[in-house]
């Protein structure tokens, strides 16, 4: 629900005589502060999401101007407003064909207008919107928390939302967000955010339980879809020293269902958290998803460890993998040959280990029910 560059023309359309002439793929993109740059050394204070102000005094050439453009790109800033008029008169047509293959938002304002009121006017609409972002997202954890309150805070939430529309939770995790220092989460906040510009007014984004929370209102499963697998893909790029495991939830309708939206959420994210797995989308978990929504966890250890007890103690004592031999077993209908060929092992080893399992256990895995029972324990213990 930030301050967007959309946000920003709307009000200075008129105002400010503000025009968009290139990157109106990037209308959503948010901003997070509003910087005058004459000169390239003022670069290095870009932290992302930083909005660009110039007068083009130190950019008049059509190939610095380029030059500025590209730097802001590889920087995600939010954009760029060239003060046209003395310095700059014309923008090259070089510049508009890059900012236009790069959804990089530029936009002008004449000379007449006064860049001191203009950013001062729009770096308070950008704070005045942060707090009340902070607000937004404060509600949503109390609703979380207390789903009791979700029809108190209908009305508080009707401004920014669709409350009865539709909603969905995505949870980001690198398993480590809880022992950082502030100023590093903020740092990975950020670069999260970036890849998720087109969906700014849609969605809230926020740090809450040891991961980021992203609040989705509105847009449907298939957009979504698309948006948080691209969000993954350049996030593995971005961030290759860090592990980012991403859990959705289902999608709910009304925001008193946000409370169980966010829970199947934080199903999937400890799932994928537990198996490395990138994306994990609670609707595709199959027995998982029932599993994952019980909260006694001493009945679900007891339930996999004490069923399993005599395959988990081979496996220790004879660095076996039986437990896992079984489950592959299991889920593919006790088919030897798609066992042999998850677990990259010849089909007469499978054989081997299965009779040898059927023995521990003093089961012949012949009744459903006993293949149930087996196949929930190996479930539980995959968790």
């Amino acid at each position: 629900m930030s301050f967007t560059i959309e946000d920003m023309k709307t009000i200075s359309r008129d105002k400010y005589q503000m025009e968009m002439i290139a990157g109106k793929g990037g209308w959503s993109n948010s901003i997070s502060w509003i910087l005058l740059i004459e000169d390239s050394m003022v670069l290095k204070d870009f932290k992302g999401k930083d909005l660009a102000v110039t007068t083009g005094l130190g950019f008049s050439t059509e190939e610095s101007l380029l030059t500025l453009v590209k730097k802001l790109v590889t920087l995600h800033a939010s954009g760029l407003i060239v003060n046209t008029g003395q310095y700059i008169h014309v923008i090259p047509d070089s510049v508009i064909q890059y900012c236009d293959e790069n959804n990089f938002p530029l936009l002008t304002v004449p000379w007449s207008t006064s860049l001191y009121d203009m950013i001062k006017d729009l770096s308070t609409r950008v704070f005045l919107q942060s707090a009340v972002d902070e607000q937004i997202s404060q509600t949503l954890i109390g609703i979380i928390n207390e789903p009791e309150t979700a029809e108190l805070h209908r009305q508080d939430l009707l401004p920014y939302f669709d409350v009865d529309g539709t909603f969905q939770i995505i949870l980001i995790s690198t398993g480590d967000l809880d022992v950082m220092d502030t100023v590093e989460r903020l740092r990975i906040s950020y670069q999260m955010q970036i890849n998720l510009e087109n969906i700014t007014h849609n969605g809230q984004f926020f740090y809450y339980d040891s991961c980021f929370v992203m609040v989705v209102n509105a847009v449907t499963e298939k957009e979504l879809r698309d948006i948080v697998r691209g969000f993954v893909k350049r996030l593995n790029r971005r961030l290759p020293s860090r592990q980012v495991s991403v859990g959705a939830g289902s999608m709910v309708t009304d925001i008193t269902n946000l409370p169980l939206a966010y829970k199947r959420a934080r199903a999937a994210l400890n799932l994928a958290l537990r198996t490395g797995r990138p994306l994990l989308w609670f609707d595709e978990m199959g027995i998982y998803r029932l599993l994952g929504q019980v909260s006694d966890e001493p009945l679900l250890r007891e339930m996999g460890e004490e069923t399993l007890r005599p395959l988990i103690e081979y496996d220790r004592q004879h660095r076996t993998a039986y437990v896992e031999t079984l489950r592959r077993y299991l889920e593919n209908e006790r088919s030897i040959q798609k066992v042999a060929q998850q677990l990259f092992t010849h089909r007469n080893t499978v054989i081997y280990r299965i009779n040898n399992i059927k023995k521990l256990l003093d089961c012949n895995l012949e009744s459903s029910e006993d293949r149930l029972k087996y196949l929930i324990a190996c479930v539980i213990m995959n968790m």
